[in-house]
């Protein structure tokens, strides 16, 4: 399989996956069908939708992108539909994430080095491609953002990206250079599940009486 195609089918089953998780935490809030929906489609775009619209990209990617609304919607409707069997394939899942918001990472770095924004925005705008969608997704259902009190979700974004930044500055293939850093993404998130790693936190789980 050639990189193009390869990089093409993690964007499908990457966002294929955010709407999945997002219509999985929809239908956990007993949300009516359309409700399902609209939290596939916020989790699945609207990281890449708000990095769009903070860098001037008008329109935003996905509505020129029927490929991207088909997929959104085929696999929000199979999740409400087949919900119990696909609980069974969380460790696909996972595999399909990490990729993701590797791909995802890199496709928002580029915006900003397209755009010549300096390294740190440029990274900036990877992650927010990457992670926000879900935190969107948390907001609207009332929740704090799953990746401020759980899992080294966004910090392997910011690895990752920032590797790419760099790899870019110099003669490496383009393309191995994102197949290399969307595989030390999968690696940092793969370790951090498997080891249960964390950011330290600088409070005590437990309230204080009195």
């Amino acid at each position: 399989m050639h990189y193009s195609q390869f990089l093409s089918l993690i964007d499908i089953l990457g966002t294929a996956t955010f709407a999945i998780s997002g219509a999985f935490s929809a239908m956990e809030r007993k949300l009516d069908p359309f409700g399902v929906l609209i939290i596939a489609f916020v989790t699945a775009i609207g990281g890449g939708t708000l990095r769009d619209i903070l860098v001037g990209n008008l329109p935003v990617g996905w509505l020129t992108n029927e490929t991207a609304i088909l997929v959104i919607f085929s696999a929000a409707i199979a999740t409400m539909f087949f919900g119990a069997y696909l609980k069974h394939l969380q460790t696909a899942f996972f595999l399909f994430d990490a990729l993701g918001i590797g791909l995802f990472t890199i496709i928002g770095l580029e915006i900003g080095m397209q755009k010549g924004f300096s390294a740190s925005i440029c990274i900036a705008l990877g992650t927010m491609s990457a992670c926000f969608g879900g935190v969107l997704r948390d907001v609207l259902l009332n929740r704090v953002p799953l990746i401020f009190r759980r899992e080294i979700y966004a910090l392997a974004c910011i690895a990752g990206g920032t590797a790419y930044y760099f790899l870019r500055k110099t003669p490496l293939n383009e393309d191995v250079s994102k197949i290399a850093c969307i595989g030390l993404i999968f690696a940092i998130r793969w370790i951090a599940v498997r080891y249960r790693l964390s950011l330290p936190r600088f409070y005590k789980d437990e309230q204080l009486n009195g």
